[in-house]
């Protein structure tokens, strides 16, 4: 799924992930695991009321690398058509 995101619709960080969830546009969600907690956590707790499942990436790093960006993302939220 990490080489869809690339090509896909999709919004990093997390005010706009926090956005496309509230909207109800988000496909999947990503969250980068060495992100501070304190930033993710409410995060990860709207994602468990809306009922989508996270996938957990190793490092902001490479998530922001899966993106084709050259700085770390947080999260990150794959669009509806």
């Amino acid at each position: 799924m990490l080489e869809e995101l690339k090509k896909a619709k999709k919004k990093i960080g997390i005010k706009e992930c926090k956005k496309a969830i509230e909207n109800d546009k988000a496909l999947s969600v990503f969250v980068a695991m060495d992100a501070e907690e304190r930033v993710i956590k409410p995060f990860v707790e709207l994602c468990g009321q809306k009922a989508i499942e996270i996938t957990y990436i190793d490092t902001m790093s490479n998530l922001g690398k899966a993106c084709g960006i050259d700085v770390g993302a947080t999260t990150v939220v794959m669009l509806k058509d």
